[in-house]
């Protein structure tokens, strides 16, 4: 077992319930409410559709649950199809560092073994807890360098999904070998014009992770070196091994503590413009807009805006990961919802006519202080010569500008208003803030039952 593997097999192992402190408990209930809220508002979705079709043919003698409906599949396919749910609206939580990426795409696969194997709440918890510090601590210390983020979801899911397995340090590293060693991801899963595969590529990497530790449990082995051997991961990725540690100073915060919950369901970067031209637009009417300058920081550049089908989406996939789509509907309609993506709206003369008034660049100041902060600035000159500034350092949701518990609860009822009643949420949300006191999930798969569903019916 080479020295990355050992450290996060033992850390995956030792810590307990009793180890986390109260206020990262209840983190961990905020992040659950907020992904099951994005994964009931996705629920009648293409990729989903597929993924259930799929899964639903797959019985198991220890079934997990699919997100919605009573039916059930081997929990690697729940997983997957789960995660698909959850990612779809590109409405979950982000966490920025050295890389970026969205750590609620693991919870699926803590939640399939923990309903396979009648596991509690608090194991949920400690399952939660070690998953996102393991995917955290990656980002912190590991660039992708062109590999795609479902490289640090596959770790940290196998070590919350062997966590609620149980399994002791070897198996473990077996579990985080088994999950990485297959299945290296490509970053051109979010380049260019997007397909449906950006809302499933973490998806494969948590049922990936699942079938990892499955196997593990069953005594396979894995390579003793994933990491740090030669032809190992840290070799591929062309980085030294990480000198980090998750005890000590500043590293003894949770890091879910640090994750950006999304007020809008877009990309990351997209969230301060988004919110900035909420509050623009009324100071000026739409039509007496002559041309809209966004400056930002390097990287939300070349996520949104740096590729010539950013400036003319095809795809609502491409359409949420594009500033200038989002500012321009931002200003028209006065919201980002999932309405801003249907394929009416993407092809809209007008918004193609507002988007050509734009310009989006990078502030190099902005990017020297990403990702402690999020900068953005816009500028809007009317027909009048008017001008227009607003800015935004920590747009809403960030960590540090965080939604309150009542905001987390609004955006769960917004996003499953078009699946479950308002009964049916309120249910759900009780479950969710009891987490900790709960025997198992049967009540809170079943709060989040959409009544009729079936595949290819939705």
């Amino acid at each position: 077992m080479d020295a990355t593997t050992e450290y996060l097999s033992g850390y995956a192992c030792r810590l307990t319930y009793e180890e986390i402190p109260r206020g990262v408990v209840h983190q961990v209930k905020r992040t659950l409410a907020d992904t099951l809220g994005c994964a009931m508002g996705g629920f009648d979705s293409e990729p989903w559709r597929i993924a259930w079709r799929l899964a639903s043919r797959v019985s198991d003698a220890a079934p997990a649950r699919i997100l919605g409906t009573r039916e059930s599949t081997a929990p690697d396919l729940a997983s997957f199809v789960n995660t698909v749910l959850v990612r779809y609206l590109d409405c979950n939580d982000t966490y920025a560092a050295r890389g970026t990426g969205h750590p609620s795409d693991m919870i699926p696969a803590v939640l399939a073994l923990a309903d396979s194997l009648r596991a509690d709440g608090r194991a949920v918890i400690e399952a939660i807890t070690v998953a996102y510090e393991v995917f955290c601590r990656l980002v912190d210390h590991v660039p992708l360098h062109g590999w795609d983020q479902g490289i640090y979801a596959a770790i940290g899911a196998a070590c919350g999904a062997g966590r609620i397995l149980g399994l002791d340090q070897v198996s473990m590293g077996n579990a985080i070998s088994l999950a990485i060693t297959p299945s290296l991801p490509l970053g051109v899963t979010r380049v260019g014009e997007l397909s449906m595969w950006k809302g499933c590529a973490t998806a494969a990497a948590t049922r990936g992770a699942v079938f990892a530790a499955q196997l593990a449990a069953e005594g396979m082995t894995g390579p003793g070196h994933p990491f740090e051997g030669r032809d190992g991961l840290w070799q591929h990725m062309g980085v030294a091994p990480p000198n980090w540690g998750l005890t000590k100073g500043r590293d003894a915060l949770f890091r879910i503590t640090g994750t950006t919950f999304k007020a809008f369901p877009a990309v990351v970067h997209s969230q301060g413009p988004i919110g900035l031209v909420l509050g623009l637009r009324q100071q000026v009417p739409v039509d007496e807009i002559d041309a809209v300058r966004v400056e930002t920081y390097g990287e939300a550049i070349r996520r949104t805006a740096a590729e010539p089908e950013k400036w003319a989406p095809k795809t609502r996939e491409t359409a949420d990961h594009s500033i200038p789509y989002l500012v321009a509907a931002a200003f028209l309609d006065g919201a980002v919802s999932p309405a801003t993506f249907t394929t009416p709206r993407l092809q809209d003369p007008a918004l193609r006519a507002l988007m050509s008034k734009l310009t989006v660049v990078e502030d190099p100041d902005f990017t020297r202080r990403y990702p402690a902060e999020s900068c953005t600035r816009i500028e809007v000159i009317t027909t009048a010569g008017r001008r227009l500034l607003a800015d935004t350092n920590h747009p809403k949701g960030h960590y540090r500008n965080p939604l309150t518990d009542a905001e987390v609860e609004g955006k769960f009822r917004e996003l499953a208003e078009g699946a479950l009643p308002s009964s049916r949420c309120d249910e759900a949300l009780a479950q969710i803030w009891a987490l900790d006191q709960l025997p198992g999930l049967d009540a809170l798969f079943e709060s989040l039952v959409v009544e009729g569903a079936a595949p290819g019916q939705v």
